[in-house]
């Protein structure tokens, strides 16, 4: 027997509560960036709750609490203390240190891997979203990258859900569609541009392709994550955000975003 065809109001059943939440969210992420003080100190709790949704995921059963207490409070200081390329240093040493206490503890391979792989997340890639508060259009570009990221989530996943029909990485994530991917890049290039006239210091021929970058970066993060779940046989990452799931299932398309927005910022402003 067949199974029956979603209706279009089962579609839409989790909006309200993903609407919801996402007050929550903008009301700690509007206190967050009132001041590169709290950012840093947001930056730091992203990165302890990701590394521990990580160890989750990685079925990593040794002092999970203590463990990712550690790396957010590392990050810390290390975020309040040093410069950016000193950051990277120190943060590259911690890498190695967790990963000899895994190798001690006789973690498998696959579990060093996913621990390598989130320790790079937490250390290397979210602190550059306090890199970006600290740069000189700090507030405008840090507003300016979460919201077109952000949006861009929203954006293929209502395309996807009105217009998709087309599956798109069907053995990873099912329910992404050409569609909505395209249809979210789109909306995402005009919103960059929207608002890029009003945050950012370029012209409608640096938005443009910032909102493309953005959009088709932010597609592999979230792809990148469905694919660590679908291996760890896990629908989310966690359930902190009602009708979202795990921070990290938020926090997804930022994996590449924050590192490439940065990079762009630091190479444009230097010319």
């Amino acid at each position: 027997m067949k199974p029956e065809s979603p209706t279009p109001e089962n579609k839409f059943a989790d909006v309200p509560l993903r609407v919801k939440t996402w007050g929550y969210i903008i009301i700690a992420f509007s206190l967050a960036i009132s001041h590169p003080l709290a950012m840093k100190v947001f930056v730091s709790w992203i990165s302890f709750q990701c590394f521990f949704e990580f160890l989750k995921l990685f079925k990593v059963k040794t002092n999970l609490v203590f463990l990712s207490l550690v790396v957010g409070i590392s990050q810390f200081f290390l975020l309040y203390f040093l410069k950016d390329e000193d950051y990277f240093i120190c943060s590259a040493v911690l890498t190695a240190i967790f990963l000899l206490y895994f190798f001690i503890l006789k973690a498998s391979f696959q579990q060093l891997s996913g621990i390598a792989m989130a320790l790079i997340v937490c250390l290397f890639s979210f602190p550059h979203l306090a890199f970006i508060r600290d740069h000189d259009s700090g507030i405008y570009s840090i507003i300016f990258v979460v919201v077109v990221t952000e949006l861009n989530d929203v954006f293929q996943y209502l395309m996807g859900k009105f217009f998709g029909k087309h599956k798109i990485v069907p053995s990873i994530s099912p329910n992404k569609t050409l569609e909505g991917f395209l249809g979210g890049v789109f909306l995402t290039i005009i919103l960059s541009n929207i608002l890029g006239y009003f945050l950012l210091p370029f012209n409608i021929l640096i938005n443009t392709p910032i909102g493309l970058l953005l959009g088709v970066f932010g597609f592999f993060g979230d792809v990148f994550m469905s694919y660590l779940k679908r291996k760890a046989a896990v629908k989310d990452t966690g359930d902190l955000l009602p009708g979202h799931g795990g921070l990290l299932d938020r926090m997804d398309s930022l994996i590449f975003n924050a590192p490439l927005f940065f990079c762009i910022l630091t190479f444009l402003l230097k010319r």
